[in-house]
């Protein structure tokens, strides 16, 4: 397929933006699902008078915030359920595909009501590629504003870990917890799955009054990425980031270099999350398309573009100091007698 070249769209820039209210807004769906399953077992129970004070503030808020859409809340507000795990969104069941490979590996069947709700999250990422860490993931809102907090530490001296690893041993992890679950009998993979934890240790904390150890694992990935490596845990540990980056290594919509329009400031290279290099063109099967890079590039030389594969590394950007003295020198060496 030939890339289809297009002049930067000028709302490109604020896609970072429009990624950062998606993410915020997954996570509030995340503490909003707890309190409204709450309030629709206190409508069943039919007893509102017999609630402590802190269960009929819940009630009074969920029926506030409720009425204007549900007329029968006690079975309309089933239409939203679950966690990015495996959920109901509107009436229709998602599952992320990390779920459904774990059943998977577990059982040793294919459910197939359970293969069709994860088809559209499948076709969204050989589309879209590793979208769901950039987009939708719980964990990433909670993990970005990790890195911030990193930064601030560094500012005032204190020194946060910067070490790289190889990428290999998150498709290592991926391998070995599918390998382990049909002998745990469970879905091993769950249980390290950062968006998976997120969603459980919510529940865990509005409906049941408290923490799973899930949350200390979770505590950790913080720790890690913040004393270890930058975003490390997703960059080199997550099963789920393993999975959608081959499920999306050969995606349709790709973030693409305008070279001749790069300066090499390397700003690209500084804001991205995942320790790509977008200033040489390495994008690869790892970029989540969060459109970070683009947000902050100057000259507006990164776009979107269709197409299966990245283009090669094309050398510096034509606005940049080398590629001007190197073009610069070999215009004179050709009119010098």
């Amino acid at each position: 397929m030939t890339p289809v070249d297009s002049k930067p769209f000028f709302l490109w820039r604020h896609l970072n933006k429009l990624r950062w209210l998606s993410l915020s807004i997954v996570f509030f769906m995340l503490v909003l699902i707890p309190f409204l399953h709450l309030y629709q077992t206190y409508i069943a129970a039919h007893a509102y008078d017999l609630l402590y004070p802190s269960e009929k503030i819940i009630y009074d808020s969920m029926e506030t915030l409720s009425a204007p859409f549900v007329s029968d809340p006690e079975n309309d507000l089933d239409l939203l359920k679950g966690t990015t795990w495996s959920g109901r969104l509107f009436g229709l069941d998602l599952s992320d595909p990390l779920a459904l490979a774990g059943q998977i590996a577990a059982s040793g069947k294919l459910l197939w009501p359970f293969l069709l709700t994860a088809l559209i999250p499948i076709g969204l990422t050989m589309i879209f590629g590793r979208f769901f860490c950039g987009w939708i993931c719980p964990a990433s809102f909670l993990y970005e504003l990790n890195t911030t907090l990193g930064f601030w530490l560094r500012n005032i001296g204190i020194h946060t870990g910067q070490r790289r690893m190889s990428r290999k041993f998150k498709y290592l992890v991926l391998f070995v917890t599918l390998l382990l679950s049909p002998l745990l009998g469970s879905v091993a993979v769950a249980a390290i799955y950062p968006p998976a934890i997120v969603g459980r240790e919510i529940y865990y904390a509005i409906a049941l009054g408290g923490f799973g150890v899930g949350a200390v694992f979770f505590t950790g990935t913080l720790l890690f990425d913040l004393l270890v490596a930058r975003r490390g845990f997703c960059r080199y540990l997550c099963p789920g980031g393993a999975l959608y980056s081959l499920l999306g290594r050969f995606r349709l919509l790709r973030i693409q270099r305008v070279v001749e329009d790069c300066n090499d400031c390397a700003k690209c290279n500084a804001v991205c999350e995942f320790g790509l290099d977008p200033l040489r063109d390495g994008f690869g099967m790892e970029c989540n398309n969060c459109t970070a890079c683009i947000a902050v590039c100057p000259t507006d030389a990164l776009v979107f573009k269709v197409t299966p594969k990245d283009q090669p590394d094309r050398g510096p950007g034509h606005l940049g100091r080398q590629y001007r003295r190197t073009h610069n020198g070999n215009a004179r060496d050709e009119h010098e007698p």
